[in-house]
């Protein structure tokens, strides 16, 4: 089995045990970045703003 860990990883796993805290602040901030709602008017907005893509984008006009 494959056990090894970095120092980086090692540091952060000790901190984490150590400061339980900041486990749930993580999660918490995650939230705020990632799991966002978008409102149906900007998402068809989005779409309409969209240019249509060529089959092959490095080629000249």
């Amino acid at each position: 089995m494959y056990n090894y860990q970095s120092d980086a990883t090692q540091f952060l796993n000790q901190y984490l045990e150590k400061n339980p805290e900041e486990a749930k602040a993580r999660l918490q901030h995650r939230n705020l970045l990632w799991d966002v709602e978008l409102n149906p008017e900007d998402e068809a907005g989005f779409a309409a703003a969209a240019l249509p893509k060529k089959g092959y984008p490095y080629e000249s006009e």
